[in-house]
C-alpha cells in the first residue's frame, strides 16, 4: 500500500532525534501515527488538527534514562511512561537555539454563537464567568509520553495497576501487545536524517515527510483496516479484552470518533466480555465515556453500549427508561428520546451532553396513568437526583456533579409573558448565570429529541427577557454593599452571619431591583440583624 505524506510538528521529531542521540531505539506509536496516516491518506474521518494531538513514543530506554535525557519531565504511573510537559520541551529546544519565540504565541478567542445569551459582553455588571479560550499559531499544547517496550503486566484480581512489569527489548514485542491493529501502528526516522535536519536553527514548526523519509511498522495489517475503517482488536479479542478490560470501552469509543465499524470477531468478543468492566475504575470509564459523548456520533455510542451490555455495566438507569411509553407530543419511548434528544444537542461540552442523555431519567420511577395519558409528575425532581448520584459515581468533579444536577433539575422550566421580570431574574439565579446557555442548550435538545421546532416564540421571548435582565443584580457581589461595609456599620466580626446577611439583601433585590441602594440595604440589614438579636 503506497505511504503519504505526513506532516508532523517538529517537536515530536526533536524528542524521537534525542532518544535516538543517545544510543537508544526510538519510535512514535499508538493515535497519533494512526490519525497522522489517516489524515495522509485523506480518508473520512472526524478532522483534527496536529495541535489536538497527543504523541506517544515507545523506546528501549527504561524510565530512568529517559529522565536523564529530559530532567524536566516526570515519572508518575505504573505502566513506564514518562510525561515531557510542552513547556519543558519548549524551554529545552529554546536553550539549544531551535526553537523561535513565536512559537509560543497565543491567541484569545471570545466567539459567541449567535443564538446564545452573550453572559460575557451584555452587561457591565457581571464580569465574563467562562474561561478564556485560546487557539494556538503552531502546535505547542502537545502531551507527550514516553514508554518503556513492554512485553506484559501482571495484574491481581482486584486491581487495573500492574503488580508486576516486564520491560521489552523490541518494538515488534511491544506492538504484539497492544489494542487494536491500528493502534499497533509505529513510525521512525533514521538518527542521520534527524540529525541533519537539527542541525538547522531558527526551525518551522512542522515539518512534511515523504514516504521516503520515514519508516513505517505495520505488523498486524493496520493500515489495511484503516483504508476499511475496521476495529479490529491483536490476535485474539478475548485475550486482549482479558488484558485491559477498559479496551472494551476503547473499542466502542474510536468507532465513534472515527466513524469505524467493529470488526464482527471483535465486537462478538465485547458482548461476551462485557462483565469484564467491573473491574475497572470509575475515572477510567468516565474518561472514555465522556469522550464518547464528545464525539461527532454520542447517540450511536450509547446505543453500541446498551446493544455489548456495557452500559450495563456503569450506568444501567438508562436501560430502564427502555419501552416506558409516552403521551401528548412524543411518538416515542423514553428511550429513543432520550438517545434522539442526545444527538440533536448542540453543545459539544461532554457534561451538557450527559445532562441531555440523563433529562428524563426521572421518568421511569414517575410514570402514572390519568385520564388516559401517561403523566410523570416531578420527573425532574427525581430525576435530578438520579442524575446527580450517577455524576458521582462516575467521579466527575464537584462543579461538574452540580451542574448536571441543575440542568436535569431545571430542564422543564416554564414561561409565560406574563411572568415578571423578577421572576426571571429568579430564575437565573436558581440556574446560575454560568449554566444559563448550558440549559437552553438542553431544552432546545429536548425539543429536537421530541420532534418539535428548535425553538418556539415563548423560548425567543425569554431569551430577551433574560438579556435585559443581565443589567440587574442577580449576584451579592453587584449588591451596592458588601461584607466590609456591613462590618464597619454593624460592628461585625468575619463570619457566616455576613454571607447570611447579603443573601438576605439579594432576595429583596432580586424581587425589587430598586431596593438596591446603600441606604436602603443597611436599613434592612439593620432589620435582619434585629430579628437574630445581634
Amino acid at each position: 500500500m503506497t505511504l503519504p505524506d505526513i506532516k508532523l510538528p517538529t517537536t515530536s521529531l526533536f524528542v524521537l532525534w534525542q532518544l535516538q542521540k543517545n544510543g537508544y531505539q526510538a519510535y512514535l506509536v499508538g493515535g497519533s501515527v494512526r490519525d497522522l496516516i489517516a489524515k495522509g491518506m485523506g480518508l473520512n474521518q472526524q478532522e483534527t488538527e496536529l495541535k489536538d494531538f497527543d504523541f506517544d513514543l515507545a523506546t528501549n530506554a527504561v524510565p530512568e534514562q529517559i529522565l536523564q535525557i529530559f530532567p524536566e519531565s516526570f515519572y508518575e504511573n505504573d505502566f513506564g511512561t514518562v510525561s515531557l510537559t510542552p513547556e519543558n520541551l519548549l524551554k529545552i529546544m529554546r536553550d539549544g537555539g531551535w526553537l523561535v519565540d513565536d512559537w509560543q504565541e497565543l491567541q484569545p478567542t471570545t466567539a459567541v454563537r449567535a443564538d446564545r445569551l452573550d453572559v460575557q459582553h451584555s452587561t457591565k455588571l457581571h464580569e465574563s464567568l467562562a474561561l478564556p479560550h485560546f487557539e494556538a499559531k503552531m502546535p505547542p499544547n502537545l502531551n507527550f509520553e514516553i514508554t518503556t517496550y513492554r512485553v506484559g503486566e501482571i495484574y491481581d484480581e482486584t486491581s487495573r495497576s500492574p503488580q508486576k512489569m516486564s520491560w521489552g527489548k523490541d518494538i515488534n514485542e511491544d506492538l504484539s501487545r497492544r489494542d487494536f491493529t491500528i493502534n499497533a501502528l509505529a513510525l521512525t526516522i533514521t538518527e542521520e536524517k534527524l540529525a541533519t535536519f537539527f542541525a538547522a536553527k531558527n526551525l518551522k514548526k512542522t515539518i512534511t515527510l515523504t514516504p521516503n523519509d520515514y519508516q513505517l511498522l505495520d505488523n498486524y495489517h493496520g493500515l489495511e483496516d484503516l483504508k476499511a475503517g475496521l476495529i479490529r482488536a491483536i490476535g485474539e479479542p478475548r485475550k486482549r479484552f482479558c488484558e485491559d478490560p477498559l479496551r472494551l470501552l476503547r473499542a466502542v469509543r474510536f468507532s465513534v470518533q472515527l466513524n469505524f465499524a467493529i470488526e464482527d470477531n471483535t465486537y462478538q468478543a465485547i458482548k461476551e466480555e462485557s462483565g469484564l468492566l467491573k473491574t475497572i475504575s470509575s475515572e477510567r470509564i468516565r474518561d472514555e465515556f465522556l469522550k464518547m459523548l464528545a464525539s461527532d456520533y454520542p447517540r450511536e455510542a450509547v446505543m453500541m453500549l446498551a446493544e455489548t451490555g456495557l452500559l450495563a455495566q456503569f450506568l444501567p438507569e438508562l436501560l430502564t427508561m427502555q419501552d416506558v411509553a409516552q403521551s401528548g407530543h412524543h411518538l416515542t419511548d423514553v428511550w429513543i428520546h432520550s438517545l434522539d434528544s442526545l444527538a440533536a444537542c448542540p453543545n459539544p461540552d461532554p457534561v451538557v451532553r450527559l445532562a441531555t442523555l440523563l433529562h428524563d431519567v426521572g421518568k421511569p420511577e414517575t410514570q402514572r396513568m390519568a385520564a388516559g395519558q401517561y403523566t410523570f409528575y416531578n420527573h425532574q425532581v427525581v430525576g435530578a437526583h438520579q442524575a446527580k448520584r450517577i455524576a458521582q459515581r462516575l467521579k466527575l468533579p464537584k462543579a461538574d456533579v452540580q451542574r448536571i444536577f441543575i440542568l436535569v433539575r431545571y430542564h422543564m422550566f416554564y414561561y409565560q409573558p406574563e411572568n415578571t421580570d423578577a421572576s426571571i431574574r429568579r430564575f437565573m439565579r436558581q440556574v446560575g448565570l454560568e449554566n444559563l446557555n448550558d440549559i437552553l442548550d438542553v431544552r432546545e435538545a429536548d425539543r429536537l429529541g421530541s420532534n418539535a421546532r428548535k425553538t418556539s416564540w415563548r423560548l425567543e421571548e425569554m431569551k430577551q427577557r433574560m438579556i435585559e435582565q443581565l443589567h440587574q443584580p442577580l449576584q451579592t457581589r453587584d449588591l451596592a454593599i458588601d461584607g466590609n461595609d456591613l462590618m464597619r456599620e454593624f460592628n461585625l466580626q468575619p463570619g457566616p452571619i455576613l454571607g447570611e446577611i447579603l443573601h438576605y439583601l439579594l432576595e429583596l433585590v432580586i424581587d425589587d431591583s430598586n431596593l438596591n441602594t446603600a441606604e436602603i440595604l443597611m436599613t434592612k440589614a439593620k432589620e435582619f440583624l434585629a430579628r437574630k438579636n445581634i
